[in-house]
């Protein structure tokens, strides 16, 4: 018996051009310090995450809860200080994955 592949789909109204990556020579040390200041504070939500699920499963010892709260607490506010050395904002890394949503969750 023959096997047939289903039709092509149709070609779409409008061809979609290629999405290029803006750069700009002027603010090429700005966005590459956002891309990475985005990824650390993905990294310090999910770490954050994490210690509030041990701390509620009563994984930690009393100072072990101390130590990663106040750990978290000053990677906060690094996270805050190298934000305004290069004028961007924390809520600036949260990236649109336009579909998808946002990358990070919304700040509570």
């Amino acid at each position: 018996m023959p096997v047939h592949s289903p039709p092509p789909p149709p070609p779409s109204p409008e061809p979609r051009a290629a999405q290029r990556l803006a750069t700009d020579p002027d603010t090429v040390e700005r966005d590459l310090v956002k891309l990475v200041l985005t990824v650390v504070e993905l990294l310090r939500q999910l770490m954050e995450r994490q210690a509030i699920h041990r701390v509620e499963g009563g994984d930690l010892t009393e100072d072990q809860e101390e130590r990663v709260g106040l750990t978290l607490m000053l990677l906060h506010d690094r996270m805050e200080e190298l934000c305004a050395r290069y004028d961007l904002r924390l809520e600036d890394l949260n990236l649109d994955l336009g579909p998808l949503g946002t990358l990070l969750p919304p700040a509570s």
